[in-house]
């Protein structure tokens, strides 16, 4: 019989699942950097870095947010 998934195994699972799929985005990202491939200017390469740096920043808030008010460093437990 399969053992049931507990909530930190799936949180595992997810958040390795997600984070490599948002780095192979980050790198399909960065291969647009080819300028021999491709026409970009500085305000677009900015606008694509403000919407990651942004996007980035809202997601770290929501784990600090159910953190509480802990500002310490990180330790698996």
């Amino acid at each position: 019989m399969a053992r049931k998934e507990d909530r930190h195994d799936k949180f595992v699972r997810l958040a390795e699942t997600r984070t490599q799929k948002a780095l192979d985005a980050i790198r399909l990202i960065g291969n647009l950097s080819n300028r021999s491939t491709y026409e970009f200017s500085d305000s677009e390469i900015r606008q694509i870095f403000k919407a990651l740096d942004e996007e980035l920043k809202v997601a770290r808030e929501r784990f600090n947010q159910a953190a509480g008010s802990r500002a310490s460093g990180f330790t698996f437990k």
